[in-house]
């Protein structure tokens, strides 16, 4: 049984001036929910990037009649957004969608999603923590329900860190101790892949560093991406691949595959939902991995989240009711999260927001693989130390996309993010606190 996350901790709220200024800018939203009325199944169709997804939709057309859900698969990140926004624009979107937290705001803001305060509003004030509900309860209103939540922690190969004499890192110095001690023992093996650079990852590191990347000052934003602690964190992860400690390789690429699969890299920074993806990618480790706490800057226990899903119905869906029956299995019957463990292609380990979900979820997680290690207690505790008062912004899905441009620097990943931040603000008509 897991440890079940106090999740009341966990500041992951915008501010009550930040939700007012997003409710300025989304202006009015919703269609006539609707449902079945002829007898007939309605058919919803549902894109999702999320593991065990598929199987989560299977299994609800087997046990629901009035209901069916034909479901896609689409890129995950700001290439699935940017198809979802243009099915939006071409009026063939579909009914249910699942969109990470950080691009909420900014999706909501522009009216590309339907309001889900009437058909969903309660539940979420009912069936999740509080901070939770402030991810996806903006400007006043509902526009998503929570699916998961993402504490970054740290995987380690237990065996290297054996070979090496190396104990498990509590802090960023004794990560990069450790990293100094692996390469000279073995001057192919780095601390990790953090080539490229990850934006969704930087933010979440530099959350856990105190970073605030967005927040108001009255009726103004504030944008703060290139903040004393943002850089710091960036400062030093291009010192550790200068100094050729961490791999180089691109990260969500096939050569990081292959480097961790072959024990050419001693720790992966990585979620709660990473933990699903080895037994896949690395089969031959088993036994080999360890999960634990990230290393932290001041050695109090402390993270930030990377990613994060929850559950939308875009603009222009005709059948509201439907897309919110199936959305409210999906996050809170424990039956949902038992058949997204049961994909063997495509493992969920994700961490629900709904705590009556992660009973079943660690019920169902086959552990051995990291040596029945409880996936689901460690990273419930993690869940607890997530660093409060993030703020995600109206403009972040851009904001990403020149970051991904500049990926390779992660310093200059946080001056072109802030200078772009700026200017998007101000392109939507929105104020900025200079």
């Amino acid at each position: 049984m897991p440890c079940i996350a106090r999740t009341t901790r966990l500041a992951l709220a915008a501010s009550a001036a930040s939700l007012a200024l997003l409710a300025t800018a989304c202006g009015g939203s919703g269609s006539d929910a609707s449902g079945p009325g002829d007898g007939k199944p309605v058919t919803l169709t549902f894109w999702s990037a999320t593991a065990g997804a598929k199987e989560t939709a299977d299994a609800f057309n087997r046990t629901h009649t009035d209901i069916k859900v034909k479901f896609s698969m689409v890129p995950a990140g700001p290439e699935g957004v940017t198809k979802l926004s243009n099915a939006v624009k071409g009026g063939n979107a579909p009914d249910v969608a699942t969109m990470d937290y950080s691009a909420l705001p900014e999706y909501a803001s522009e009216g590309n999603l339907e309001d889900l305060t009437p058909s969903s509003g309660d539940l979420v004030k009912k069936e999740f923590p509080e901070a939770v509900q402030s991810l996806v309860n903006l400007g006043g209103s509902t526009w998503a329900v929570p699916f998961d939540v993402t504490p970054i922690q740290l995987f380690y190969r237990k065996d290297l860190f054996k070979r090496y004499g190396v104990d498990v890192p509590t802090t960023w110095a004794e990560y990069r101790t450790a990293a100094e001690k692996i390469h000279a023992g073995d001057p192919d093996v780095t601390i990790t892949n953090f080539g490229g650079g990850d934006p969704a990852l930087l933010s979440g590191l530099a959350w856990q560093a105190g970073a605030r990347w967005y927040g108001t000052n009255g009726d103004a934003w504030k944008v703060n991406i290139d903040d004393p602690a943002s850089r710091k964190v960036a400062a030093y992860w291009d010192d550790l691949l200068a100094d050729g400690l961490a791999s180089k390789t691109p990260l969500w690429g096939e050569g990081e595959n292959k480097e961790r699969a072959t024990g050419k890299v001693a720790t992966i920074i990585g979620a709660a939902w990473s933990a699903g993806n080895f037994p896949v990618s690395y089969p031959d480790a088993k036994g080999k991995w360890g999960i634990a706490p990230l290393p932290t800057w001041d050695g109090k226990a402390s993270t930030g989240m990377y990613g994060g899903t929850s559950y939308i119905v875009p603009k222009g869906s005709e059948h509201t009711e439907a897309a919110a029956e199936f959305i409210k299995w999906v996050t809170t019957d424990p039956a949902a999260m038992t058949v997204r463990l049961s994909s063997l292609k495509a493992p969920s380990s994700a961490l629900p927001a709904n705590e009556g979900m992660r009973a079943a979820a660690a019920k169902e997680f086959d552990s051995s693989y990291f040596g029945d290690q409880d996936v689901y207690a460690v990273a419930g505790q993690a869940a607890d130390t997530i660093v409060p008062g993030w703020t995600w912004g109206p403009v972040q899905q851009q904001v990403t996309s020149v970051q991904m441009a500049a990926a390779g620097n992660h310093t200059k990943m946080l001056s072109s993010g802030q200078a772009k931040g700026e200017t998007a603000v101000t392109d939507r008509g929105l104020k900025l606190d200079k």
